[in-house]
């Protein structure tokens, strides 16, 4: 998701708690700040002497220790204005890809993308992923790529295990 589309998102359900979901079924705690926006420049080469050069719109989450009881997230309106305001100090590039910055005492710091995002009467949850580093330069390095085997479910009767 680009910054734009992030953006357009908040602003069309402004009256709903924010809720960011880091990995399936696991929550940033409600008593999440927005501490940084980074407006990012990557400027790369890859292992097969390619280069490359992109932006991207990095929102650190942070939750507070001083808050870790509170049980109201932070409202589409609030996260939406505070966004509004580094972009009227540091103007964000709009296209740029949307990334989330997040950690706790169980999960690595990472740099999350936005898969999915759900919607309920009084929630937004951005649902946010971790994307595997790869080899960009498979072909000119001779990286073949493995198809993978179709697993077999668990509990079909074909696989063995009920």
């Amino acid at each position: 998701m680009n910054t734009s589309e992030f953006l357009s998102l908040l602003k069309q359900h402004q009256d709903k708690s924010l809720l960011f979901e880091y990995t399936p079924g696991k929550l940033v705690g409600a008593n999440y700040h927005i501490t940084e926006v980074k407006n990012i420049t990557v400027d790369s080469v890859d292992c097969g002497a390619g280069t490359d050069f992109w932006k991207e719109t990095i929102v650190q989450l942070w939750e507070s220790p001083k808050e870790k009881d509170k049980r109201d997230y932070m409202s589409v309106y609030k996260a939406l204005s505070i966004l509004n305001k580094v972009d009227r100090m540091k103007p964000m590039v709009q296209d740029a890809e949307i990334k989330f910055e997040y950690s706790n005492a169980d999960f690595h710091t990472a740099q999350l993308f936005v898969h999915d995002h759900a919607l309920d009467n009084k929630t937004l949850t951005v649902k946010l992923s971790v994307q595997k580093t790869d080899c960009k330069a498979k072909e000119t390095c001779g990286v073949v790529e493995e198809s993978q085997p179709a697993e077999t479910a668990c509990c079909s009767p074909e696989s063995g295990c009920c």
